[in-house]
């Protein structure tokens, strides 16, 4: 079972994601805040999977800072930002992923099977995109 940590720090988002997400094939962590998510982070001795965090949040870690932090400490990590800003305004690392808000529940879903699990049948597995 893989491990997802969703961090967000709106509570209504919070817990419609991890919802999203919970039981199936998924052990889901979740923080409030981006300093909440890197201490979730490095006190879960497993592997995590993937980071799913909004990209800004108040208290001074954005998405971004969480992301790069965890990825130091964890560099197999696979990162999905999300935001309600279009796509076209966020800067990500190589690698990284986006996901606009709002989105629906089927498109959340399988972008996170194609990251998490990149071996199975997904229109969005890495190894599917060909040359873009």
């Amino acid at each position: 079972m893989k491990t997802i940590l969703v961090v967000d720090d709106q509570p209504d988002e919070l817990e419609l994601v991890s919802h999203l997400l919970a039981g199936g094939d998924y052990n889901v962590l979740t923080a409030g805040s981006g300093s909440k998510g890197l201490q979730q982070s490095r006190e879960f001795k497993g592997e995590i999977a993937l980071l799913l965090s909004d990209f800004q949040m108040p208290g001074g870690m954005s998405g971004i800072d969480l992301a790069t932090a965890m990825t130091i400490d964890r560099p197999q990590l696979k990162v999905l930002m999300m935001s309600g800003f279009p796509g076209g305004m966020l800067v990500l690392n190589e690698g990284w992923h986006f996901l606009a808000k709002p989105f629906i529940a089927s498109q959340l879903r399988a972008l996170v099977l194609g990251l998490v699990y990149p071996d199975k049948d997904s229109k969005f597995s890495e190894e599917k995109h060909g040359s873009s």
